[in-house]
């Protein structure tokens, strides 16, 4: 069934002027730069902050008064061509609905935890903003998870509930009998299920009337669950201070949004990169956030939308860029396209003058981690240094630390650190939820060190070497370990193994090695985790210190050498 049927019960509740409905998708774009919602200067917190009420509720109001443009907020499209567009007025009523839905319903309350693992469906910014209204804390997780994962993490974080769709529902009944915290389960599909609340039944008779939850800047808000490299996933709890944070003066300037503009952001729901490029990014500046839905990324209908669809900004993980450009388009001049972000690793010089070349445009870098949100980036307007993860973003204070909290001269390799003493800052994570062990051992003297090593040059730019443990980048999504061959949910690339044998297995057969390790890691970890390609090598290249060059295998992975 077409994903527009499927979204039946939001067009009964909008039938006439809400909802989903078809449109041109020329729209009059009107520049409103000086209309804003209520702005913080980097460093005054004020004691009380929700999202949903200072932010879209400020825009819902504006609309009402006429004092914005007619651009929608939210614009989803899929391949099959059906759309729908909402206002932030449409935005503020479906979510409190949502939230009506959460309490009186499901019987959630302040400080319970919900499980959202939905992929990029309208449901899932409902169901977020529902949480933000009602001070429930929601715990986002990609739709790659198996059923060992959502038990462990319904397990550790005691969730009453979890919102998914008919795809994992049977994967969460194979394991809800041992979660006994779990007490109810959402359903976002067109077909009922024993045991499951049908969400969009729901959304009929739910009411708009409901008053935001009062929550504190520092209430609890968000849970992510770290991509476990150094062992099982982590909590670290985010308070309502991280959603602040893209209010502050600093923090605008990194995408320098406008009412006017249109940003996609390629990422799964379940990862933090989402939350902050289309949700909370894009709606503090009152900027429309578009969602192409697509199971699996797919580079020619990525380039095919850019050019249909009046998008500005564009964001998503290195790859996405690579693939692209490895298309060889006759064309990439987007004749809308402003700026373009990538995030999880830098881009090699090459990749930066080839993109440059080819679109006419720059391609921007920012770094973060789901325990901090954005820490460097470059903004626009700065100058680029390819390979650079640009300058610190106030209200961090960041450094290269060594491993006593010292820090670090200039061209010194360290770790990245973030000032948390005396004051810790807005948009920093809490603490690694029922583990104080380990949030006491990443504090550093005055720092949170991140694990990251890096330098800082004289300019204040920061570049990235690696981790301090033994964990590999994968091609910028996740820190993962060299066992934990994990593949990008929505990224039709893979993790490379390349492998140096020990002398007793030089002379076996390398496809029935492949086949071998293919196997364990599907054995130890999860079907879709396995290393889909497999390369034997006499040895790694490696630097005068012996770290190996990660550079080196990625440029002779994208024909790069």
């Amino acid at each position: 069934m077409q994903w527009l049927i499927r979204f039946q019960v939001l067009r009964t509740i909008y039938k006439s002027s809400y909802g989903f409905h078809s449109a041109p998708w020329q729209l009059r774009y009107q520049s409103s730069s000086k209309t804003g919602a209520a702005r913080w200067n980097d460093h005054d917190v004020p004691e009380e902050f929700n999202f949903a009420s200072c932010v879209l509720d400020y825009w819902a109001q504006m609309e009402k008064e006429g004092k914005i443009g007619p651009n929608p907020a939210f614009w989803w499209v899929n391949r099959q061509g059906e759309e729908l567009k909402w206002t932030f007025r449409e935005i503020t009523d479906l979510t409190c609905r949502v939230a009506n839905i959460f309490k009186q319903t499901c019987g959630l309350q302040q400080g319970d935890r919900l499980a959202l693992i939905l992929p990029q469906v309208p449901e899932w910014w409902l169901a977020t903003v529902g949480c933000i209204r009602t001070g429930i804390i929601f715990i986002p997780g990609t739709i790659q998870l198996k059923a060992k994962d959502i038990l462990y993490r319904l397990q550790v974080s005691k969730a009453k509930g979890i919102m998914t769709t008919e795809t994992l529902a049977p994967d969460v009944d194979s394991v809800a009998s041992e979660c006994p915290a779990l007490k109810t389960k959402i359903l976002v599909s067109d077909h009922r299920q024993n045991g499951w609340l049908d969400f969009r039944s729901l959304m009929r008779s739910a009411s708009p009337d409901h008053t935001c939850f009062k929550s504190k800047t520092m209430d609890p808000m968000v849970i992510f669950f770290t991509s476990g490299t150094t062992g099982l996933p982590r909590m670290a709890t985010h308070c309502h201070g991280f959603a602040l944070r893209s209010s502050f003066p600093s923090c605008r300037k990194l995408l320098n949004l406008k009412t006017s503009d249109v940003i996609w952001c390629l990422s799964d729901p379940g990862w933090i990169l989402s939350f902050f490029g289309s949700l909370i990014e894009p709606w503090t500046a009152g900027s429309t956030v578009f969602i192409h839905y697509l199971p699996h990324f797919d580079p020619k209908v990525t380039v095919q939308a850019l050019f249909k669809y009046p998008i500005t900004h564009f964001l998503g993980v290195p790859s996405i860029f690579r693939m692209i450009l490895k298309q060889n388009f006759t064309s990439l001049r987007f004749p809308t396209l402003e700026h373009c972000l990538t995030s999880g690793e830098s881009q090699l010089p090459e990749e930066h003058k080839e993109w440059k070349r080819q679109t006419g445009l720059l391609l921007y870098d920012v770094y973060g981690q789901k325990e901090t949100g954005p820490i460097c980036g470059v903004s626009r307007g700065m100058k680029i240094k390819p390979g650079s993860a640009g300058k610190a973003m106030p209200p961090y204070d960041v450094q290269i630390i060594d491993d006593k909290g010292n820090i670090l001269p200039p061209n010194t390799e360290g770790s990245v650190g973030i000032r948390i003493k005396p004051t810790r800052p807005t948009g920093i994570f809490k603490c690694y939820e029922g583990d104080p062990e380990k949030t006491a051992e990443v504090e550093c003297g005055d720092f949170y060190n991140t694990g990251d090593k890096a330098t800082i040059d004289t300019d204040g730019y920061i570049w990235i070497k690696g981790r301090n443990d033994d964990i590999i980048n994968a091609s910028g999504y996740l820190w993962i370990s060299p066992n934990l061959c994990i593949q990008k949910n929505e990224i039709q690339e893979v993790v490379k193994a390349f492998i140096v044998l020990s002398p007793q297995f030089l002379s076996h057969d390398r496809d029935q090695l492949t086949k071998e390790l293919q196997e364990h890691v599907k054995m130890a970890t999860a079907p879709y985790k396995y290393p889909r390609k497999v390369e034997f090598v006499l040895e790694l290249p490696k630097t005068i210190t012996g770290k190996i060059k990660r550079s080196e295998l990625r440029r002779k992975e994208f024909g790069l050498m």
